[in-house]
């Protein structure tokens, strides 16, 4: 089959109907459109309902807040440190490992079970999460967020475009 052979199906294509070409058949000098008033003369604004509220404004404009400062992180469980059977777990080896993509931020959560000491390195960690890898003679160590400064509470970049933050 090639492009020219292509076609619609026979009966699905109708001609638009003709009108307003003259008195002397269907479709002529009022067009189908009645006489006199608005819906005759072609002055009704796309949307128009007939003076009650059109739909795009009865519809809200906003809904909630997105905070554009909000820290995502990649979630990594207590099962899946157990699985990767390292002594030590830094965000670079969860990289390599497949578990979180390069650039995130790593909160370990505590989801499973550990088998062996684990001393882990990452952003952030859950609190059952650090009880956890202390009970099984581990240590955590947190990663300062690179938008966290000493001293002072910082936050992320806005996330959005150029009116996320006016």
């Amino acid at each position: 089959m090639r492009v020219h052979d292509l076609a619609p199906a026979p009966g699905s294509k109708k001609n638009a109907k003709r009108v307003g070409r003259g008195t002397g058949g269907k479709g002529g000098k009022t067009a189908g459109r009645g006489t006199k008033g608005q819906y005759a003369r072609n002055t009704v604004a796309r949307g128009f309902e007939g003076g009650q509220m059109p739909l795009k404004q009865r519809v809200p404009k906003l809904k909630g807040f997105n905070n554009p400062f909000r820290v995502e992180y990649s979630p990594v469980n207590l099962h899946q440190l157990a699985k990767l059977g390292e002594s030590t777990v830094t965000v670079d080896s969860l990289v390599a490992a497949g578990l979180v993509r390069k650039g995130a931020f790593v909160k370990v959560l505590a989801y499973g079970d550990l088998s062996g000491k684990v001393d882990v390195t990452v952003h952030a960690v859950s609190a059952a999460a650090r009880s956890a890898i202390e009970a099984a003679g581990g240590q955590v160590t947190l990663v300062p967020l690179p938008h966290k400064v000493e001293g002072k509470a910082g936050r992320p970049a806005v996330k959005g475009n150029q009116f996320a933050n006016r």
